[in-house]
């Protein structure tokens, strides 16, 4: 059996009566073809595929380009603090290292000009010819790269020691402790604040694989679960926020290809604030200033758009900032089904349980296939009709 699939019916090189002209030619080149083979033909039509704008992680796919890299200097330490680990963990060797034999090529200068590496001035020699070097116990590189590390980590000197012999020795001390301190300062705080980044918390926070609705309350709700998975240091104060993302036109005709529209959220009754201590429902309820208010079931199906959800509170233990973040397409919003319960009464510990294995299942129930728009007409109707 013959077979062709359409994977994009949007080709932005032609207008949509080249595009319908483009498509009928070529299925009637193949039916054509086919049929001259003596096999028949299965014709199947796929929607675009929609590039989510923040993954389920909450990871954000936008990728800028063509951006001058001097911006990225200027902030250094967030750049820094922003690269992979292999990379910081290189800089950070090769901070240390740089900085020692720069110096130590410093040292071995002053102790070359001022003529304690000649023969008869190596530290043996010393107290023979009464000779009184800049560094004691120096004989090569080598030495001076050792020095220079005792200097700038101030592990304490033992047998290299500066004298007051050489004002430049004493001069290049001082400074490179003052490097050394400012090195120190930026490598470890760079390493520090990759180990604290509140985003790590993130990870703990918990959204459901899908979004459902459903009535409640006598309204088509669109609802998902959110939860915190850590028992000790919670999320204080924490808000829960939802943008929808779809394609846009104004009045005056302007394409928008990412118009963000918020929705409003609700837990129980607490609006957006959250006392984050068990699995919530947030619950978006669908009313005339919803994008999805005169959206059927059949309509959903055909939809392209996107729910950004994001979750911000403090760490508890840290007293930290975080956000955690992800992101629901209309393939992924489920119409007709509710969450199952995953609490019980656990009377050994006098408090409950949190089966979180159940927490992306759902039941199906009954759920008009409608829209709000279409229920609230029908409920007005009845109304007026009583």
């Amino acid at each position: 059996m013959g077979s062709v699939e359409v994977v994009n019916y949007k080709d932005k090189n032609k207008n949509p009566m080249e595009r319908k002209a483009s498509t009928l030619t070529n299925l009637t080149n193949l039916l054509l073809n086919e049929n001259q083979k003596g096999q028949s033909t299965r014709i199947t039509f796929r929607k675009p595929h929609y590039i989510r704008a923040v993954s389920k992680t909450g990871e954000c796919n936008i990728y800028p380009s063509r951006v001058p890299k001097k911006h990225f200097i200027k902030d250094i330490f967030t750049t820094l603090v922003d690269l992979k680990w292999r990379y910081t963990l290189t800089i950070f060797i090769f901070g240390f290292v740089i900085t020692w034999t720069c110096f130590a090529v410093l040292w071995w200068l002053i102790a070359f000009y001022h003529g304690d590496l000649e023969d008869n001035h190596l530290p043996k020699y010393q107290k023979a010819s009464n000779w009184t070097p800049c560094v004691t116990d120096i004989y090569d590189f080598t030495s001076c790269f050792l020095f220079s590390v005792e200097t700038q980590q101030t592990t304490g000197y033992g047998e290299k020691r500066p004298t007051e012999k050489c004002s430049d020795a004493v001069i290049l001390m001082c400074i490179q402790n003052v490097v050394g301190l400012i090195v120190d300062a930026i490598l470890v705080g760079v390493i520090f604040a990759k180990l604290v980044r509140p985003k790590h918390r993130a990870q703990t926070i918990k959204f459901s694989k899908h979004a459902v609705i459903s009535m409640r309350e006598d309204a088509l709700c669109l609802i998902f679960r959110l939860g915190d998975m850590r028992s000790k240091s919670r999320i204080l104060e924490a808000k829960i926020k939802a943008q929808f993302i779809s394609e846009k036109a104004s009045k005056e005709g302007e394409q928008f290809s990412k118009y963000l529209t918020k929705l409003n959220l609700s837990a129980d009754d607490c609006d957006n604030d959250l006392f984050l201590i068990w699995p919530m429902m947030i619950v978006h309820k669908i009313t005339q200033h919803s994008p999805l208010y005169r959206m059927t079931k059949n309509d959903l199906v055909k939809q392209h758009f996107e729910i950004v959800v994001s979750l911000e509170g403090t760490i508890e233990s840290t007293d930290q900032k975080t956000q955690a973040r992800s992101s629901y397409l209309a393939s992924e919003i489920l119409w007709g089904h509710r969450f199952k319960s995953l609490m019980s009464v656990c009377e050994e510990k006098s408090g409950y349980t949190v089966n979180y294995s159940k927490f992306d299942e759902t039941f199906e129930v009954d759920t008009p296939e409608c829209s709000a728009a279409e229920i609230s007409n029908y409920n007005v109707f009845n109304e007026n009709k009583n």
